[in-house]
């Protein structure tokens, strides 16, 4: 059983919700929830569980095969996480990370080629980042960026045309990731002040991108402001904590309330197109999400 919880641990549950999020925000902006809240689609329905399925399966192996190359470092750095500590050996996290990577692009299939060839993207993304290029100064939060924004596009790929005509939306994920993976380089030794200014310099652009979303999309667009509001909420008081103490340990604090906030993110974006209920409904992942938090590591 010890075993089992050490595997779960790999594939960082709460953040694993996180990503269901994308799914729904980009089924959202396709336009399938409208039509789903219309004549209750069980095709629609069907398609939004697969993908959900994808999701997981690609976050999940994503993840774990991150722990998996970096095995060596966090017997150093993290010797309590499930490799170093013996719970979990690298052949059997490596296995399970690739079964996920595959379960994820299967699932994605079940809706459609074009689903599938998103879904392999982002696995592959993923591996690159894992692999080399979390080493890189600058295509490294790129890299993850775009695993984030290939999720969202996959959410999107419900609908015929949805990714050609909304694929610039997948900006706000690609910064927003971007400048969470800039900001956790310091979240080990701290003294990252350059990545701490610039996340929160992005996160603001973020947050306004989303606003005039919104604005120009729906008639009702200050159903969003509560949303924007508790996004701001989530992201800039730790971040500031951390830029004024440059310690690790807030540093982390930061990181980890940026990650679960991206339900939030998705929540505000999926307003902008499907007003204040869908984004309710999105919302209610985060006590979730917050909840496995406790129990699992988030960064």
């Amino acid at each position: 059983m010890s075993s089992i919880i050490a595997h779960i641990k790999l594939t960082r549950p709460a953040n694993i919700v996180t990503a269901i999020a994308d799914i729904l925000a980009g089924a959202a902006i396709s336009g399938a929830v409208y039509l789903l809240l219309q004549d209750a689609d069980q095709d629609i329905i069907k398609s939004i569980a697969w993908l959900v399925l994808s999701t997981i399966g690609l976050y999940g192996g994503g993840v774990a095969f991150n722990d998996v190359f970096d095995a060596e470092l966090d017997s150093v750095e993290r010797p309590e996480r499930p490799i170093p500590s013996g719970q979990a050996s690298v052949k059997s996290a490596g296995m399970m990370a690739f079964l996920l990577l595959l379960v994820g692009v299967f699932a994605a299939w079940q809706v459609s080629a074009f689903s599938a060839g998103i879904a392999l993207s982002v696995a592959l993304l993923a591996v690159l980042y894992d692999a080399w290029g979390k080493h890189q100064n600058v295509f490294g939060p790129i890299n993850m960026g775009l695993c984030r924004a290939g999720n969202l596009l996959l959410g999107m790929s419900l609908m015929d045309g949805a990714v050609q005509n909304y694929w610039y939306i997948g900006l706000i994920p690609l910064l927003y990731v971007a400048a969470i993976t800039m900001v956790s380089r310091g979240e080990v030794h701290g003294q990252n002040i350059l990545a701490l200014k610039s996340g929160l310099v992005i996160y603001a652009v973020i947050v306004g991108f989303i606003f005039l979303l919104a604005y120009s999309n729906i008639e009702n667009w200050w159903e969003s402001l509560p949303f924007l509001a508790l996004l701001s909420y989530f992201i800039f008081p730790p971040l500031v904590k951390a830029l004024k103490y440059k310690e690790p340990s807030l540093i982390g604090k930061s990181v980890k309330a940026a990650v679960l906030a991206l339900i939030i993110v998705n929540a505000a974006i999926a307003v902008a197109f499907a007003g204040w209920i869908v984004g309710l409904v999105i919302l209610l992942l985060l006590p979730l999400s917050l909840q496995l938090a406790k129990g699992f590591a988030v960064t």
